[in-house]
């Protein structure tokens, strides 16, 4: 009962992490990746000592035919991003690298995507977690559909999809601030990992609802006359430990991966991270509170 009780606090906690988000990504915006301009990017590593970032800009400064370029250090290298370049354009930049024998470069990983691709993955990407959220949204309402009394089963729906765009702005907005103060970017790994988030997140959301269903079931065979509110406080009580483990055992399997997993996954690994944090928050002490709200808003105008 005290997460119920007590809801209006998390509502506070909810709209400013998601307003701090939404700042974020409106004045900074994400730095799109490779997956989405098109261009090149050319992982690599150095046996033994490597060279500073500035000596790195400096002499690839001084190659015209790779354009605009950025690089940024990565464990024992950097990943360079420039236009697209062909095979022998990378063995030169690899040659120029080794300043005249004083290094060991060695490619790690290089990929070209071309400006057509890239604008097709963004596409893809936007359609993907549109048909997911549509997809859970109809799901919920069909699953619910027997669950009208005190609330609508839509409602339910809709509820959940308010905690899924939370899930997904918090990691988005961090990344936002990443990409402007460090040149993170984006690319369609970012993508995978909110889609995983919001089918992680919505699994969370059911288990702490359906038990809401079934204790209104019981309720209505028992003839009980308990209130709403104290039937979704029962059910968050019910679920938390399990919603909690879970979520706990998850992220140390993640955060594992993060500190020793191959740096191309570490994003991946960190927006996972983010959204499993944000997700586990907002099933709990936002989806389930908003519902007695919601319920609270009915009756009074009900009454009037």
């Amino acid at each position: 009962m005290f997460i119920v009780k007590h809801r209006k606090i998390f509502y506070v906690i909810f709209a400013v992490l998601s307003l701090g988000s939404i700042f974020a990504i409106a004045f900074w915006g994400l730095k799109p990746g490779v997956d989405f301009t098109g261009g090149s990017l050319l992982e690599v590593a150095f046996e033994g000592e490597k060279p500073m970032v500035s000596e790195v800009n400096n002499v690839l400064a001084q190659m015209d035919n790779i354009g605009d370029f950025s690089v940024r250090p990565s464990g024992e290298g950097f990943i360079i991003r420039s236009k697209e370049i062909t095979q022998s354009e990378k063995d030169f930049i690899l040659e120029n690298l080794t300043f005249e024998n004083k290094y060991s470069p060695i490619e790690k990983t290089f990929s070209s995507v071309g400006p057509v691709l890239g604008k097709e993955a963004i596409q893809k990407s936007w359609l993907s977690i549109l048909m997911v959220l549509l997809a859970i949204v109809v799901f919920i309402a069909f699953a619910f559909r027997k669950v009208s009394k005190p609330i609508s089963s839509w409602v339910y729906g809709v509820v959940t999809v308010s905690a899924l765009a939370h899930d997904v702005l918090i990691p988005t907005g961090v990344f936002a601030f990443l990409g402007f103060w460090s040149g993170v970017e984006v690319g369609t790994l970012f993508v995978t990992a909110l889609l995983v988030i919001l089918g992680f997140s919505v699994h969370d959301t059911i288990v702490v609802f359906d038990r809401v269903r079934e204790n209104l079931r019981i309720n209505e065979n028992q003839k009980n006359k308990k209130e709403f509110e104290v039937i979704v406080g029962e059910s968050i009580n019910q679920t938390i430990v399990r919603s909690l483990n879970t979520s706990i055992t998850t992220l140390f399997a993640i955060f594992i991966l993060y500190l020793i997993g191959p740096e191309s996954i570490k994003n991946f690994a960190l927006v996972m991270l983010i959204g499993i944090v944000a997700g586990t928050y907002s099933s709990i002490f936002f989806a389930s509170p908003l519902i007695v709200t919601i319920n609270h808003w009915k009756e009074k105008r009900i009454k009037v």
